[in-house]
């Protein structure tokens, strides 16, 4: 499947790849639904790596509310039984080249906020996680290095309060944690306020948990998105991925580039984001006099609404598209299938053919049953592969999908494709969507989107999103900045927003005031 790879003519990029990939979610191994086989085929609907995360344990678990406390121990025993299976499943769904897979599981906090923790070998004993400290973790852990066998432990939804599984800068260190999970189902964790807020039962964001007031406290941690999703769809679009900056789709390259936090965070899209500063890639420590040279490059998976760079959590630059566009088109053309009245099922046998033009990559955008209640009964959330696409030539491409409306107004359960196109004005994309047929040329949808409906009022329907040319999507910026002039040591990073709504943040670059 040709699923879109970003790469970047910036020099410290040369001979990566962004991948695309979910490090936290869940199904039901314990607390969650669906089977993490299901999951994985979900996953290799639209990422290039994944972990399906297991809830092991809780050494501060509180006794009350006792529902909660009764669901937890029992998807932790859950878990447990199903260790061997779990090891076994992400073992066989990895193939270097294709899809990447990661031992993990999760480990729960009061005191210490939430961390997951990942094995780059296939197999490792659950037993550590019965840690009663975080620093116990991180000694099992380092044990684990001592054998070879690398791991990770990564905080994750950390805008919640300290004390209440949000993140204890108090007691972070970049030992074993080289980036944080900003972004998830949960909301954004970047800064307070700012968007995605945390609208959870476990509560609100705060302000002294965020990436941007860890980093105002001198800790030295990259970026990741993830979903934290519950329904074994690893990927559901719009609550997170980590994209990684790897010279290879293996195991040791989607590691190696975590290590070195070459990573950012998105919310759904795919876009491209690659930073530097005196030549340095994102997630690096650098060492520089006076002033500093910012190369910022980004292609968006819809139009661009800005590009933010950000030196010690002030916006010290802004940049939006300005390239005008010509009648050739090198852009994105986006197709979603849903609406219609919630509850009410919707199988959807969809063909998408480009005439007059060639498909190039595919950036999928499909959703699972986006719930996180783990108290919701069995059969209400199947965890079932909801989606499958499949490119039958670089005109045409067919989807297979399930809707059945939306939870709320302010809930996308729609199923989308976003596909990178080669044409020019008179290119025609044309949907079959259940025998409803609608066309438009790139040119009409340059001026705007196109809905169709499947039948009467409420019916399910189809939408032609606006075209996104290349000059739309792109922003390049290349300055000079002096640095602060009360601080011997510095960050930059860069916001990306998108007029859909998708985001993205680059890991941090530090630069300390040479002597």
């Amino acid at each position: 499947m040709p699923l879109t790879r970003p790469t970047t003519t910036l020099q410290p990029y040369a001979g990566l790849t962004a991948y695309a990939g979910d490090l936290h979610n869940h199904c039901g191994i314990s607390y969650g639904h669906g089977s993490i086989e299901e999951a994985y085929a979900n996953a290799k609907q639209q990422l290039d790596f994944a972990t399906v995360t297991g809830h092991a344990a809780w050494h501060d678990i509180p006794r009350e509310p006792a529902h909660v406390y009764d669901y937890h121990l029992e998807g932790f025993a859950r878990l447990a039984s199903q260790w061997d299976h779990v090891q076994q499943v992400t073992e066989n769904a990895h193939v270097d080249g294709e899809f990447v897979t990661f031992l993990s599981f999760e480990w729960h906090s009061l005191t210490y906020g939430d961390h997951c923790v990942y094995f780059r070998a296939g197999q490792a004993p659950l037993d550590i996680s019965q840690a009663q400290s975080l620093e116990e973790l991180r000694e099992k852990l380092r044990e684990f290095q001592k054998q070879g066998i690398p791991a990770f432990v990564l905080p994750h939804h950390i805008g919640y309060k300290n004390g209440w599984r949000g993140i204890n800068w108090d007691t972070y260190t970049e030992e074993l944690s080289p980036v944080v999970e900003i972004v998830s189902m949960h909301g954004s964790g970047e800064n307070e306020p700012g968007p995605r807020p945390y609208l959870h039962t476990m509560g609100p964001r705060d302000g002294a948990s965020t990436a941007q007031s860890g980093l105002a406290r001198g800790n030295t941690f990259g970026f990741i998105g993830s979903t934290d999703h519950h329904s074994a769809h690893p990927g559901s679009y719009g609550y997170g991925k980590a994209m990684v900056w790897a010279d290879s789709l293996t195991r040791e390259g989607i590691w190696d580039a975590i290590a070195a936090r070459r990573t950012y965070a998105v919310t759904g899209d795919r876009i491209m984001l690659a930073t530097s500063v005196n030549g340095a890639p994102m997630g690096s420590v650098i060492s520089a006099q006076g002033e500093r040279h910012i190369e910022v490059d980004v292609l968006g998976g819809d139009q661009i609404d800005y590009v933010e760079v950000l030196r010690n959590n002030e916006i010290i630059a802004q940049a939006r598209p300005t390239a005008k566009h010509t009648t050739e088109f090198n852009g994105m053309l986006a197709v979603s299938v849903g609406w219609g009245e919630y509850g009410v099922e919707a199988d959807w046998d969809v063909t998408i053919t480009v005439q007059g033009g060639r498909i190039e990559s595919v950036d999928p955008r499909l959703h699972g049953d986006d719930v996180v209640d783990p108290t919701r009964k069995a059969g209400e959330s199947t965890g079932e592969s909801l989606s499958d696409w499949r490119l039958v030539d670089d005109h045409t491409i067919t989807l297979r999908t399930h809707t059945s409306g939306n939870h709320t107004v302010m809930t996308d359960s729609t199923q989308q494709l976003g596909l990178h196109v080669i044409g020019d004005d008179d290119t025609v994309l044309e949907v079959v969507a259940n025998g409803t047929r609608v066309e438009r040329t790139v040119g009409q949808l340059r001026a705007g989107s196109h809905s169709e409906y499947t039948g009467g009022f409420l019916s399910p329907a189809i939408l032609l999103h606006r075209a996104a040319d290349h000059a739309q999507r792109s922003v390049q910026m290349s300055f000079t900045d002096p640095g602060s002039s009360d601080s011997t040591r510095d960050w930059y990073y860069v916001r990306v927003r998108q007029v859909n709504d998708q985001y993205a943040w680059s890991s941090p670059i530090w630069v300390e005031r040479a002597q």
